[in-house]
C-alpha cells in the first residue's frame, strides 16, 4: 500500500519539477542512484519496470528507501496494464507512470487513489487522459513530439493541461529553460541524468551535483518569464 497520498505525490512532483528515472537489475546500483538524487535535493524517484523480475528489485529498493529515506516518494514506471500496476501497488508503489494511455490501468489506479501519470503522444490522448482524471500527463516520446514547441502550442488552446515531457530531455540549463518557458509542469529524466557505468563501478560523486544543478535551473526557469 502506498505510504503517500495521491495529493502529496502530485504536489511534490509539481513543486520539484523533476522525476529522476532509472532501471537496473542490480539493487545496489539503483540504491547508489537514489543516494545521489537525494543528496542533490530530489525527493522523487521512478524505477521502471523494464527487466525480467523487475518487481523484485523494486520491492527491495522500496524496503531500503523506507528505512534510509522515509520522505522519498518512490514510484514505478513503464506500467502498461492494470495487472502489472496491481503488482507494484501491492508492493507499495506511491505512483505509477506509463508510456501509453491505458484506460483500465488508470481506472484501477484511481480506485486505489494512487497517482497515475499516463503517457500520451497527441493532443487527443492528452485530453482523453485528463477526462479520465489524470492531473499530470506524460508527453512521450517528448523529443519525437516536437519538443518544447509542441508543449507551447498545446497550452495555447489548453492552458489547464499539466504536461511532463520524458525522453530527450537534456540536463542542461538551456534545455531545461526551454521546456519550462514552454509551460511544462515537470520533466522526466532518465539515461541522460545518470552515468550508468560509474554507478555500476561504485558511487558517482557527480550525480548529486547534476541533480542539484537541474533543480536550480528549474527554479530559475520558473521565476524568469518566457
Amino acid at each position: 500500500m502506498a505510504r503517500f497520498k495521491r495529493l502529496e505525490v502530485l504536489n511534490q512532483i509539481a513543486a520539484s519539477g523533476l522525476i529522476p528515472i532509472l532501471y537496473h537489475k542490480d539493487v545496489e546500483v539503483l540504491m547508489r542512484a537514489v543516494d545521489g538524487c537525494v543528496a542533490g535535493g530530489s525527493q522523487i524517484f521512478e524505477m521502471t519496470n523494464r527487466g525480467d523480475g523487475a518487481f523484485r528489485a523494486f520491492e527491495e529498493l522500496l524496503k531500503r528507501c523506507e528505512k534510509k529515506y522515509p520522505q522519498l516518494i518512490l514510484g514505478a514506471g513503464s506500467i502498461e496494464d492494470p495487472h502489472t500496476a496491481a503488482i507494484y501497488l501491492a508492493l507499495g508503489a506511491n505512483f505509477v507512470v506509463s508510456p501509453l494511455l491505458s484506460e483500465p490501468m488508470i481506472r484501477f489506479s484511481n480506485q486505489r487513489k494512487v497517482a497515475v501519470i499516463p503517457g500520451a503522444g497527441s493532443v487527443t490522448e492528452i485530453a482523453a487522459a485528463e477526462e479520465l482524471g489524470c492531473e499530470l500527463v506524460k508527453a512521450f516520446p517528448a523529443d519525437g513530439m516536437g519538443g518544447p514547441g509542441f508543449v507551447k502550442a498545446l497550452l495555447g488552446p489548453r492552458p489547464w493541461s499539466s504536461i511532463v515531457p520524458t525522453s530527450g530531455v537534456e540536463p542542461t540549463e538551456d534545455n531545461i529553460r526551454a521546456w519550462f518557458q514552454a509551460g511544462v509542469a515537470a520533466l522526466g529524466m532518465g539515461s541522460k541524468l545518470f552515468n550508468i557505468k560509474r554507478l555500476e563501478e561504485g558511487e558517482d560523486p557527480e550525480l548529486a551535483k547534476r541533480v542539484a544543478s537541474v533543480l536550480a535551473w528549474i527554479k530559475a526557469a520558473r521565476q524568469k518569464p518566457a
